[in-house]
């Protein structure tokens, strides 16, 4: 398909999710921290400016009451304990159904109440129609898993497997609600966060996963087509050996295609690119932390060259801009996004670029040491 000139930002991200070519390959990115937003535009800005300024999506998600422990903690609508390192970024410290004689006195939050969307309303309100607007909500594991605790959770699905259902059905009704609300006041995209895999291999095996968490997708995939949005579906690791499952559940696209883990995106494009549209994933874990400049413009052309042509790409990073990404090299992946992502793209390049590997020359023995399958 020809590439179609003066699209907005919105308008291109929302080609790439239908596998469309448009102008030039969006860029976008699940979350900036701070620290990464503030060396870059200064004390006082925000997110939303990055946003305004660089890329073509932003990302949100719904807003929770949290009630203050002590300095370090906070517990959530959930009951979930949030602790909180000198980077600000959250990690579970405390499960409220540790023990599932708790269950019966426990409920979830309301998906329905006023301030669950205020956030999402303020985004829609400054970039409706420029911006995509995506809005990242759950599926089941990683709630499931906040609520138990990961270790519980995983015997459960041997030891408990009906209580493992009884609670994914009270997470999903949730979610599912959420979503339809945010898609109904405006969302252009649903997504859900919930990261399956580490770098060697799916958390839980792909028997567990097409019973436990594939069911529960699929509804909050359905959800979401149903309001008329497309669905990115975000994680981590290497998932080959549930990416037949993740893409039958009926994802639109899938995010970020971790390469350390040995998910090649143009492998990934190979295989599934009339199915799915793909976004990222340009290292941000050893390249855009401790790279130079230099090395991110040769990467970010390599992943072009391998996920671009013909469309169906949205340049990010293969997580997110953490604390310890270099604001520099992050600056540099979205110009040379930017530069080398105009359509038609350079075949000379593309030709180039397309059967090289950074990942393996930034990290050498660690790379080798992993498997794919």
């Amino acid at each position: 398909m020809p590439a179609v000139s003066d699209m907005s930002s919105r308008e291109r991200f929302m080609a790439a999710l239908r596998r469309e070519q448009p102008d030039r390959v969006p860029i976008w990115e699940l979350i900036v921290n701070d620290p990464v937003v503030h060396a870059l535009y200064g004390p006082d800005g925000t997110y939303d400016d990055l946003v305004d300024a660089e890329l073509d999506g932003i990302t949100v998600v719904e807003n929770q009451i949290m009630t203050d422990l002590d300095e370090t903690h906070k517990r959530d609508e959930w009951g979930i304990v949030w602790g909180y390192g000198p980077d600000g970024i959250p990690y579970p410290a405390g499960h409220p159904l540790e023990s599932w004689d708790n269950l019966a006195d426990w409920s979830p939050p309301d998906p329905d109440a006023d301030h669950r969307l205020e956030r999402l309303a303020e985004v829609i309100e400054r970039f409706k129609g420029r911006k995509a607007v995506v809005f990242l909500g759950h599926d089941t594991f990683e709630f499931t898993h906040y609520l138990r605790g990961m270790d519980r959770l995983l015997m459960d699905y041997v030891m408990a497997p009906e209580k493992v259902h009884e609670l994914s059905r009270i997470v999903i009704d949730y979610k599912k609600r959420v979503m339809e609300r945010a898609v109904e006041m405006g969302a252009d995209v649903g997504l859900t966060g919930d990261d399956y895999a580490h770098r060697h291999a799916p958390i839980m095996s792909p028997a567990h996963f097409q019973e436990f968490i594939q069911p529960y997708l699929a509804e909050i995939v359905q959800v979401t087509h149903d309001g008329g949005a497309p669905f990115i579906k975000h994680t981590d690791g290497n998932v080959w050996p549930i990416l037949d499952a993740m893409v039958d559940a009926g994802i639109d696209a899938i995010d970020p295609i971790e390469p350390i883990a040995h998910m090649d995106i143009g492998e990934v494009k190979e295989a599934y690119g009339d199915r799915l549209a793909v976004c990222g994933n340009v290292d941000c874990g050893e390249l855009l932390s401790r790279g130079t400049p230099e090395q991110v413009v040769e990467a970010v052309k390599e992943t072009i060259a391998k996920a671009s042509p013909g469309g169906g790409h949205i340049l990010a990073s293969s997580n997110s801009i953490h604390p310890a990404v270099k604001p520099e090299n992050y600056r540099a992946m979205v110009e040379a996004g930017r530069e080398f992502g105009e359509y038609p793209l350079d075949e000379q390049m593309v030709a180039e670029y397309r059967d090289r590997n950074y990942m393996k020359q930034i990290s050498g023995e660690e790379y080798d040491s992993f498997s794919r399958a």
